[in-house]
C-alpha cells in the first residue's frame, strides 16, 4: 500500500481516493469488497479512512439545519412536475410525492441540511475521478459548482456533476444505476420559478461532458436544481419532463 501518497501531481493517489470514496459511501460492489479486505490488513489505510470520515463529519457540521418556508415546498413540487396544475404534464410519476417526502429530502444529510459539507465531499470525489480537468486550480475552484444528484424513490440511480464556468460545460459521472431497456435518462436544470429545461439524454455508466449554450450558462448557478428523469428512448419529445424523477440535486459552490 502506498498510504495515499503520490508524487505524480495534484490528483488524489489511488489509496487516498478509495479511502475518500469508502468514507463517503460511493465505493460499491467488488471494489468495496477488495478495499475492505485491504482495510483489514493495512493500518495506514485504516488511518486514511478515519481521517476522511473526520473531515466529512466536520464539514457537515458547518451548516446548521434551517427549516425551509412552506412556499419552498410548493415551488419545488411545481418545478419538478409534481403539481400538474403548473403545466409540467408529468404522465408517468413513480410515486405521488406528498409534502412529507420533500421534507424528508430537506432534512436529510444527502440534501440541503448539510449542503456545504456535501459540496466539499462531492468535490473530493470529482477531483479523484478526473471530472475537474485540466488539473484544478484551488483559486479557480472558488467559483465552480458541484452537485450530488441523489437517487429518488429507490431508483438506484445517482450522479455527480461539476460545472466548469470557464469552458461552459457540465461534466457528469454516473455513480450508480443501470440503463433501462427502451428508455433513456434525461438531465434537466431548474432555475428559480422558471420551467425545467432539458440538457439532453445522458448515459448512466460513463462520464459525459455537456457543452452549454449561453442561455444555459447564465442559469447554472448556486441554487440551480439538477434533475434526471427516465424518459422514452431519445428523451422527451415535447421538451417537457414526462417520466419519473430518478435523481435530484442542487448546484452549490465548492
Amino acid at each position: 500500500m502506498n498510504g495515499g501518497r503520490d508524487d505524480a501531481g495534484d490528483d488524489l493517489a489511488p489509496d487516498e481516493l478509495r479511502a475518500a470514496e469508502y468514507a463517503l459511501g460511493t465505493l460499491r460492489g467488488a471494489g468495496r469488497a477488495r478495499f475492505e479486505a485491504d482495510l483489514a490488513k493495512y493500518p495506514d489505510l485504516q488511518a486514511l479512512v478515519a481521517a476522511w470520515e473526520d473531515r466529512f463529519v466536520t464539514l457537515n457540521e458547518l451548516t446548521p439545519p434551517e427549516p425551509p418556508r412552506p412556499e419552498v415546498w410548493r415551488r419545488i413540487e411545481r418545478e419538478v412536475g409534481l403539481d400538474q396544475k403548473a403545466g409540467m404534464k408529468v404522465r408517468h410519476r413513480a410515486l405521488p410525492a406528498p409534502p412529507a417526502v420533500w421534507r424528508r429530502w430537506w432534512e436529510s444529510l444527502a440534501f440541503w441540511r448539510g449542503l456545504a459539507g456535501l459540496a466539499a465531499a462531492v468535490a473530493v470525489i470529482a477531483i479523484g475521478m478526473n471530472l475537474l480537468q485540466p488539473r484544478f486550480n484551488p483559486e479557480q475552484m472558488a467559483t465552480e459548482l458541484v452537485a450530488a444528484l441523489q437517487s429518488q424513490e429507490g431508483s438506484g440511480v445517482s450522479f455527480v456533476a461539476f460545472y466548469d464556468t470557464q469552458s461552459g460545460a457540465v461534466r457528469l459521472l454516473g455513480l450508480s444505476g443501470q440503463q433501462v431497456a427502451d428508455k433513456d435518462y434525461e438531465l434537466w436544470y431548474i432555475r428559480g420559478d422558471e420551467p425545467a429545461v432539458s440538457m439532453g439524454v445522458i448515459p448512466v455508466d460513463e462520464r459525459t461532458e455537456i457543452p452549454l449554450d449561453q442561455a444555459a450558462r447564465e442559469k447554472i448557478a448556486d441554487g440551480t436544481i439538477l434533475a434526471v428523469t427516465l424518459e422514452q428512448k431519445g428523451g422527451s419529445p415535447t421538451g417537457v419532463a414526462q417520466g419519473p424523477i430518478v435523481a435530484l440535486g442542487k448546484a452549490t459552490p465548492i
